[in-house]
């Protein structure tokens, strides 16, 4: 008998089918950072969200903004300046901007209306 006849009494083991890996888009990582991080009344910067998920400050910009969006979850985008020290501003940093995101929903105001509102506060302003 060959030594690689009678295989079956070692067994074989089965091949587990590999299951698709599944991407998830940046906006969903930097919502789900947000989100997080405002349960815990966290603000990040740019810098800070950029070390946190690995993507460029940019993207992390243009996707806060796609959050603000109705059919991205309109979620409250909050923005405020970061106080600094007066060493880093001498240093000419400039302002430092922290983002806050909130799952409250935010009413979609329609095109129309936005310009109703206008007209009529250009007409209050004008008859004070």
């Amino acid at each position: 008998m060959n030594s690689r006849e009678g295989g079956d009494a070692m067994g074989r083991t089965k091949q587990k089918e590999a299951r698709p890996v599944i991407l998830r888009k940046q906006r969903e990582v930097i919502r789900d950072v947000m989100l997080s991080a405002g349960q815990c009344a966290t603000w990040l910067t740019l810098d800070e969200l950029a070390k946190l998920t690995h993507y460029p400050p940019a993207s992390i910009s243009a996707q806060l903004r796609h959050l603000r969006k109705p059919q991205n979850g309109a979620h409250a985008v909050i923005k405020r300046c970061r106080t600094t020290n007066k060493a880093m501003r001498a240093e000419g940093f400039g302002a430092v901007w922290e983002y806050s995101v909130q799952q409250e929903r935010r009413v979609p105001v329609r095109r129309a209306e936005r310009g109703r509102r206008k007209a009529r506060a250009a007409l209050l302003a004008a008859s004070c």
